[in-house]
């Protein structure tokens, strides 16, 4: 067999670690989705939304009225008891004055029950835990949306070694076939009396040295297939054929200005900064209510009786008003603390920002650096490929040793997994930079 038609065989069961029936086939932009559906920080995160969004509910609560009711029984001859009793089940009677009857009462039943309602009037404390508990239901959909932006980069650096492994693996493959053949020439060679036994030694080592990166990079390979099932959120052992040419998103050429207003406008990790400020904005108007009066209705309607089935009822309205007037200091402290920690706030929302332009010019250079190596890979792989054609004619012409002749079958190997590296480093940076102006 050929070295060209091994080379051909090889590359049409390229991907192909298992029988094709025992796997599925996985596009990249199917495994960021899968991973966005699947992968455990994924659940966990839309869990956390869920949860803020029950916080916005539970704030809300301030502004509906409380609605409390109570049935009780109490029996007992405690003085203030009776007569209260008496009085709220409108049975006092000119006996119940007599000071014996009322210091040495006789023991009573009171069932009572009420319905007792307040309602917030005034209230800044509770505006602002509303707004507070709105922004941070904003901050876990922020806190959700980017993970899934970094999930798009781990899937893609995941599938990407493992066509890098893959490479590596039908590279090696294609070594093991290619110094086999080797072997044999310099077998007959030797046999022609044209080389010495060294040759065909140094060519026995060298079989088993490529056979041994057959072992490895087929070992490598299982590693990386089991690292992209668990960011996808895959069980471990699930196969998958690669798209062996993915192709990375199409990024137009806009000036830089551009793309760092839209980094601005679209990172979750920027907006995540401004809505911690403003969530600490919302932590500054609640320290200061604390010093304004609240104002709430009241009412209550209750049945008291001395059995069950027989009670008399009374109602009550009013309206109470409370002001801080002094709790320690505690207050003022508080109001300080949130002044301080709006101005913390402010300035890591600054800091998010020049982190975010940093991020759009370094991952700008590393996809022009990526795209440069890309170039050269497959330049490379082009003269290594030729440049082994040539050296195995020479030795077989006896115009070169058998140095020679390892020395370009290991070139040819490097360059081919080098090539698969750069193509894969290319998808990567470029879903980095997607990553870095917020683009989904």
């Amino acid at each position: 067999m050929t070295r060209r038609l091994a080379t051909l065989i090889l590359l049409a069961g390229l991907w192909v670690a298992v029988p094709a029936s025992a796997q599925t086939r996985l596009t990249l932009p199917e495994a960021i989705a899968r991973a966005r559906s699947q992968n455990f920080d994924v659940r966990s995160a839309a869990a956390a939304e869920r949860e803020a969004a029950e916080r916005v509910t539970q704030a809300r609560a301030g502004y509906f009225p409380k609605v409390d009711v109570t049935e009780s029984w109490q029996r007992g001859n405690q003085p203030v008891f009776v007569f209260s009793s008496l009085l709220a089940q409108r049975r006092l009677t000119e006996a119940d004055f007599a000071l014996d009857a009322l210091n040495h009462p006789a023991a009573i039943d009171n069932f009572r029950a009420a319905i007792m309602v307040e309602q917030s009037l005034v209230d800044r404390a509770a505006r602002a835990n509303v707004r507070a508990a709105g922004i941070g239901r904003d901050m876990a959909t922020a806190g959700r949306t980017l993970i899934d932006h970094n999930l798009a980069v781990d899937v893609t650096d995941a599938y990407g070694r493992v066509l890098v492994a893959a490479a590596a693996r039908q590279s090696a493959a294609a070594a093991v076939e290619a110094a086999r053949a080797d072997r044999e020439l310099a077998g007959n060679r030797r046999d022609a009396g044209l080389v010495t036994d060294a040759d065909v030694l140094q060519l026995d080592v060298h079989v088993a040295r490529t056979r041994q990166q057959q072992i490895r990079a087929e070992s490598d390979e299982r590693i990386a297939c089991a690292r992209l099932s668990q960011v996808m959120g895959e069980p471990l052992d699930s196969m998958f054929t690669l798209d062996p040419t993915p192709a990375p998103g199409a990024l137009e050429p806009t000036a830089l200005p551009s793309l760092e207003a839209e980094a601005l406008k679209s990172r979750p990790d920027v907006t995540l900064a401004t809505l911690q400020e403003q969530l600490a904005g919302a932590a500054l108007t609640a320290a200061r209510a604390a010093f304004l009066p609240q104002v709430a209705a009241q009412g209550g309607w209750e049945l008291n009786g001395g059995q069950w089935g027989t009670r008399a009822s009374s109602w009550v309205v009013g309206t109470v008003v409370r002001l801080n007037v002094f709790h320690g200091f505690a207050d003022q402290a508080r109001l300080a603390e949130a002044r301080q920690q709006t101005t913390r706030r402010a300035l890591e929302r600054e800091k998010a920002e020049t982190a975010a332009r940093l991020d759009v010019r370094i991952a700008l250079a590393q996809l022009d650096a990526a795209r440069a190596s890309e170039a050269v890979g497959r330049a490379a792989v082009a003269q290594a490929r030729e440049s082994q054609r040539i050296v195995r004619d020479r030795y077989e012409g006896g115009l070169t040793d058998v140095a020679s002749l390892l020395r370009a079958a290991e070139a040819v190997m490097q360059a081919e997994t080098q090539q698969m590296a750069t193509q894969v480093d290319v998808l990567v940076q470029t879903a980095a930079l997607e990553r870095a102006l917020g683009r989904r």
